[in-house]
């Protein structure tokens, strides 16, 4: 290390786009060093991914419970407090099991919010923290409505800590996080309102899929309504009234702003290091290099055409650790990156989507999974797969809506990734019965 600086690395937040690469860095001998204003982890652990597939575990076991009535008999209810209860034991322990694992390597983590005074130099707690090389990981927050009674809605950390759940739900947005907790609102017994800003929701997503995952919903009571243009809300006298589209209206007891989220660019002293950014993020060259040579950034604070999603993040930092640790000098260079929506069916895709190959006229199979036996062992009757294959064969792309959507992908991703051939994919024998050998029986 340089007597010139505190440390080698030195990392602004300290969720996936930092920890997943900064240990094995450390670990490496390097000296290292974290910021972090709030918990461990950053948001996937704590308030995001972890804490959303806990809530959405007894949604999918009532689906299966639902389609196996009259082999299981009794009713089946979720009890929101409990569930709640049963997320936060899941994920108390991990801001500690992931400050242990930095520790454990020698990382200093420095609590309090860090601001650049200069390219070198974070201040933290009114103290000088100097490294040569610093990346920022700073990640996104949720967006906030500009319109009247902006400061009454709730952001997904909110809606994920309720100790009970209202009985009238608005959403307003049909995202991931719109769409996911339309699903698991409906489930445990609120009436939900999804208010879409245009006429289609989860637009990343294939669009015949999307809509059958919204017929079933409408089906369970859930009301969706597109180019909905809310413009307003109001308190009155015993709940609050959204105003939408002209002149129209809705009475709620709760509204969850799930409009998006942001690259927290603000307050952390870009402009004093010179840094370039937008309001899409930090922008980065193909070695997540911002134009400020020694400061990198990593994670969902970058404006990429990446998806910001958990494995981005955890990719980038690896790539950094490789970087920094002299291992590779190469540009980074992305894998398949896969993408799940944990609705019910979920839906997940990985490689060239449906709608590309069409455009490219790659050849795109369809198979109706309902039929597969595999599939009939817990009566799934939304279940459809879409594989497309290049003009040699290979398959280079998978969308598949169904409740094993997302170990589908999973399986199938390696065959994607390392452009295996029909010889390769025949050496691969996956254990039976399984989703896997399922999956691979129709390669």
């Amino acid at each position: 290390m340089s007597d010139k600086y505190d440390y080698d690395v030195l990392y602004i937040g300290a969720g996936h786009g930092t920890f997943d690469g900064a240990i094995p860095l450390a670990a490496t001998g390097c000296k290292v060093a974290v910021i972090e204003s709030g918990l461990i982890g950053g948001t996937c652990p704590n308030r995001g991914c972890n804490a959303k597939i806990t809530l959405d575990e007894p949604v999918k076991a009532s689906r299966e419970l639902e389609r196996l009535n009259g082999i299981l008999t009794g009713d089946v209810k979720i009890d929101w407090t409990k569930n709640v209860e049963h997320k936060q034991d899941v994920i108390d322990s991990l801001p500690d099991m992931i400050s242990g694992l930095m520790k454990s390597v020698g990382i200093d983590i420095i609590s309090g919010h860090g601001e650049f005074s200069d390219p070198h130099t974070v201040v933290v707690n009114d103290k000088e923290v100097t490294a040569d090389k610093i990346v920022i990981s700073t990640g996104l927050r949720p967006h906030k409505l500009d319109i009247q009674g902006t400061d009454l809605t709730h952001d997904s950390e909110d809606f994920m800590n309720m100790k009970s759940l209202p009985k009238n739900v608005v959403i307003i947005g049909s995202g991931y996080i719109g769409m996911e907790f339309a699903t698991i609102a409906n489930a445990a017994g609120a009436k939900v309102t999804v208010m879409l800003h245009a006429d289609k929701a989860l637009r990343r997503f294939h669009q015949p899929f999307v809509e059958k995952v919204i017929a079933d919903l409408e089906k369970r009571g859930v009301t969706f309504v597109r180019d909905s243009k809310v413009s307003a809300i109001m308190e009155n006298s015993s709940n609050l009234t959204v105003e939408y589209g002209d002149d129209q209206s809705i009475d709620t007891d709760w509204v969850l702003d799930a409009t998006g989220r942001i690259p927290n660019v603000e307050n952390v002293g870009l402009d004093k290091a010179g840094v370039k950014y937008d309001q899409h993020g930090v922008t980065v060259n193909d070695h997540l290099q911002t134009n400020v040579e020694n400061i990198y950034a990593s994670g969902d604070v970058i404006a990429s055409e990446q998806p910001k999603l958990t494995p981005t993040a955890l990719f980038e930092s690896t790539y950094l650790m490789e970087l920094f640790s002299g291992k590779t000098k190469d540009a980074i260079k992305f894998p398949v990156i896969p993408s799940v929506v944990f609705t019910s069916p979920r839906i997940a895709e990985a490689g060239v989507s449906v709608e590309d190959a069409e455009a490219q006229g790659l050849s795109v199979t369809d198979t109706d999974l309902s039929q597969d036996w595999y599939y009939q062992v817990d009566k799934e009757q939304l279940a459809e797969s879409k594989q497309v294959h290049d003009k040699d064969g290979k398959l280079v792309g998978i969308t598949e809506m169904s409740d094993h959507a997302e170990d589908v992908i999973n399986s199938l991703l390696p065959i994607i990734e390392l452009k295996l051939d029909s010889d390769q994919i025949g050496r691969i024998v996956s254990l039976f019965p399984s989703i896997g050998a399922a999956s691979f029986g129709r390669l």
